[in-house]
């Protein structure tokens, strides 16, 4: 039964290629299967043939299905507009391509009820492990999977009561590295700028890094937190780094803003220029945590986070997990680095 014989919208079948070949569906499945030693010469060529004639592709799903593993993992993201979210997407695909993973991307667009949707979504998929950087997610929604025995593997921030793998930046060192730079530059009044912090945790850590070493260091410094989804809120916050610019300025302060990410960069640093046109670095010096392929253009000084390794890291240890590791749940804290331009060395 040559393919042309087949009715134009039926895809050739495992029945149609055992025909094709005078074999049986076991023969073809072993072959499928890799299990060729246990086909003779000529078998194997027949089938071979018969996979050509009929432009044969086997059903992957449906395979892994039935030997319960289907080689899908699921990646839930909470902000793929974020270029760090992009940046560690390469490292899981790479690495999922290396162990033979199928990635399902879910981009939650910041909102914890789209979350909680793809997750839901995820488990129907019978995924075989979760990776999940994502906003609010709940930990009962995650130990729902994990009862099912779905590995989960958590990147860049922790989620509280759940108790799994982590992998991220060690933010404690990369804002602590980060601040000796600036006083090292002369800087003695530091702004930190920041997302709401309260339920993400590795905003959280961060803060909470800056505050201990501006008071380690002896440095005058503050918090200001930047809604960028809050149009009102964010106008009052970027009103307030301007009155921490001239209040500076007038005590004859060198002052340097430090941004959480690059997004909240991004907006730091189109303010600036709006309100203080194209030399506004001559007021106040900008770094941040990300290196965003901007951040060079705008000679801008930042911590650089290993976000290929990060992404690799966790598709290394959710591979362990899906084959059956028993190991305690391990945090693996990446150095950041310290990539020194111009906006703090004028």
């Amino acid at each position: 039964m040559p393919r042309d014989h087949l009715p134009n919208d039926r895809r050739a079948t495992i029945t149609d290629v055992a025909r094709e070949a005078g074999t049986g569906k076991t023969s073809i499945s072993r072959y499928l299967n890799g299990e060729t030693g246990l086909l003779s010469k000529d078998l194997r060529e027949r089938i071979e043939e018969a996979i050509a004639r009929l432009d044969y592709r086997p059903n992957q799903m449906a395979r892994g299905l039935k030997r319960g593993r289907n080689r899908l993992v699921g990646m839930l993201l909470a902000d793929l507009t974020n270029p760090y979210s992009v940046e560690v997407l390469q490292g899981v695909e790479a690495a999922c391509h290396a162990f033979g993973y199928m990635p399902l991307i879910c981009h939650a667009a910041n909102e914890v009820d789209l979350e909680r949707r793809y997750l839901q979504l995820l488990s129907t998929y019978r995924v075989e492990g979760v990776i999940v950087n994502a906003l609010g997610v709940k930990e009962e929604t995650l130990e729902t999977l994990a009862r099912g025995g779905v590995p989960v593997v958590l990147v860049d921030r922790s989620i509280e009561g759940l108790v799994t793998d982590m992998v991220g930046l060690d933010n404690t060192a990369a804002v602590a590295a980060a601040i000796r730079h600036l006083t090292e530059q002369g800087f003695d009044e530091l702004v930190f700028v920041v997302q709401p912090f309260t339920h993400v945790s590795s905003r959280r850590v961060r803060e909470a890094a800056f505050r201990d070493t501006i008071v380690a260091l002896g440095v005058s410094g503050a918090t200001i937190v930047l809604d960028l989804d809050n149009v009102e809120q964010a106008a009052g916050a970027l009103d307030g780094i301007d009155v921490c610019i001239e209040a500076a300025r007038q005590r004859k302060r060198r002052i340097a803003l430090f941004a959480a990410n690059a997004p909240v960069a991004l907006r730091v640093a189109l303010h600036m220029k709006e309100r203080h046109g194209a030399d506004w670095q001559r007021g106040a010096a900008l770094m941040c945590i990300d290196d965003s392929e901007w951040a060079e253009l705008a000679g801008m000084t930042t911590v650089r986070q290993p976000t290929y390794t990060i992404g690799e890291r966790a598709v290394e240890f959710l591979h362990e997990r899906i084959e059956g590791a028993i190991v305690a749940p391990r945090e693996c804290l990446l150095p950041g680095e310290l990539v020194i331009r111009a906006s703090t060395t004028q």
